[in-house]
């Protein structure tokens, strides 16, 4: 069975990432989306970002066009994503969320999380040091409001 470390992912720049270099870190990852009214907790996932990348948290946002709320290109994703909320943590080239067309980092998510499909954008994974979920958070779940199980996950 796959590992979260099994995975890559391409970056917005064109650069790749490559899951294992978070092994022994605590990562989030989001599917996100500019235009959803959700958008704003961008800005709460770059503070934590800034809060805790030190101790070795890492977040990764993954835009998706699933609900028809991201922008047309991946520049200008990024353009809005940086100017409108400071973000600074890696983003990806747009992914699909579900369907045929899935990226596999999220059936993958789907399958060890349960919940099944993703619902809405925003949807939240948080992983541990040893690559285990933690948990899976709703859309509507503020960054600051997984604050606590992030600081516990940093601690072990």
């Amino acid at each position: 069975m796959a590992t979260i470390y099994d995975f890559s992912e391409t970056e917005m720049n064109g650069f790749q990432i490559d899951f294992k270099d978070y092994q022994g870190k605590v990562l989030v990852v989001v599917n996100t989306a500019s235009k959803c009214g959700l958008a704003p907790q961008l800005k709460g996932l770059e503070e934590l970002y800034q809060k805790y990348h030190d101790q070795g948290l890492e977040v990764l946002g993954l835009p998706s066009n699933q609900f028809h709320q991201e922008l047309d290109s991946d520049e200008a994703t990024s353009d809005y994503c940086q100017m409108h909320y400071g973000v600074t943590f890696p983003m990806t080239k747009k992914i699909a969320v579900n369907g045929e067309d899935e990226d596999p980092l999220f059936t993958y998510l789907k399958d060890i999380g349960g919940h099944g499909r993703i619902k809405w954008n925003f949807t939240k994974f948080l992983i541990g040091r040893d690559g285990q979920l933690i948990e899976r958070f709703a859309p509507v779940t503020k960054p600051e409001k997984m604050e606590k199980q992030i600081v516990e996950a940093l601690g072990k």
